[in-house]
């Protein structure tokens, strides 16, 4: 969950993203994994979903690096953050931090390699 104000916007990025509402000086934890927040998805809980929520899944969720691999599916602004190669956030275990102040207005990224079991780049 985000521990910071946020907000959702046009990203030049990809569709929409999420947007600082407050200045975050480096160092500052932005996100932190609560498992009373942050839903886990079983793979019997995915298989027997409808269509329309697996497709929002494939979308949103990702297969956690923390959890071994379980799919995290993030309840907030979260699941809207983007890639970056050069993101404003690093990764720590169940966290991410700011790696350098991120100021009001700017758009918050992340390195999906980084967290996201299997994943070799941006589909398409």
């Amino acid at each position: 969950m985000f521990l910071i104000r946020t907000r959702l916007g046009p990203s030049p990025i990809h569709g929409v993203g999420v947007f600082a509402l407050e200045a975050v000086p480096a160092g500052t934890v932005v996100w932190r994994y609560d498992a009373a927040f942050d839903r886990i998805v079983t793979p019997t809980e995915r298989d027997g979903a409808p269509r329309a929520f697996r497709a929002h899944l494939d979308a949103y969720a990702y297969p956690s690096a923390d959890l071994g691999g379980a799919t995290l599916l993030c309840c907030d602004h979260a699941k809207f953050l983007n890639h970056s190669d050069h993101p404003n956030t690093a990764e720590r275990p169940f966290m991410s931090v700011a790696a350098r102040p991120i100021a009001v207005g700017e758009e918050i990224t992340c390195d999906y390699g980084t967290f996201c079991v299997g994943w070799t780049g941006l589909a398409g």
